[in-house]
């Protein structure tokens, strides 16, 4: 299993497609950290595919070299207005011992289509303790439904609990971090970011 993820993750090549698009806009990558927020080094690693970035710091990537975050997805670049993806095609971005801070996997599932303004995934969000989440924010919105277990979610100073079933829509420039309850939760999860 770990094996498939790696090769899955090879075959995407995120780094490498960073760094091209990075030199395509004549970016340092002190520059890219400065319209990002991330440290150099982090950066490095992403870009020679140390690390694996979380969905949030690809919208950053993404935001500041002016591409959709699905851009990274695309094995082929369809230009259509309906793609289909087969069950047995999705693909999942796994966290690794290396980015074992983040808490969560997720697989895009429309990665086939090019320039969208909604990225729909399904996150498997691990069971971790309070002090453990880790808290993000971008522009845009979610929203998030609970395929499966119980998850906390904290919003700025807001705490709320969701069972299977249960959704949530909110507006992503507010920090915001979630854990499973009770062992791993499975969620639907759509992004928007406006363009």
């Amino acid at each position: 299993m770990a094996r498939d993820i790696k090769n899955e993750l090879a075959s995407l090549d995120i780094g490498s497609q960073i760094r091209y698009l990075r030199n395509q806009r004549d970016l340092t990558l002190q520059e890219l950290s400065d319209l990002t927020g991330l440290s150099k080094p982090n950066l490095s690693q992403i870009e020679n595919n140390i690390v694996t970035p979380p969905i949030a710091t690809l919208l950053k990537i993404s935001s500041a070299l002016g591409v959709p975050i699905g851009t990274f997805f695309q094995k082929t670049n369809q230009d259509s207005n309906m793609v289909v993806v087969r069950k047995e095609d999705r693909y999942g971005i796994a966290k690794g011992p290396h980015i074992s801070h983040i808490g969560y996997q997720y697989e895009p599932l429309a990665y086939p289509k090019a320039d969208k303004n909604m990225e729909p995934f399904i996150v498997h969000m691990e069971e971790r303790q309070p002090d453990d989440i880790v808290f993000n924010n971008h522009k845009g919105e979610e929203f998030l439904f609970v395929l499966d277990g119980e998850l906390e979610f904290r919003y700025g100073d807001n705490l709320v609990v969701l069972h299977e079933g249960d959704s949530l829509y909110f507006d992503s420039s507010t920090p915001h971090g979630y854990r499973g309850i009770n062992g791993t939760v499975k969620t639907l999860v759509v992004i928007y970011r406006p363009k």
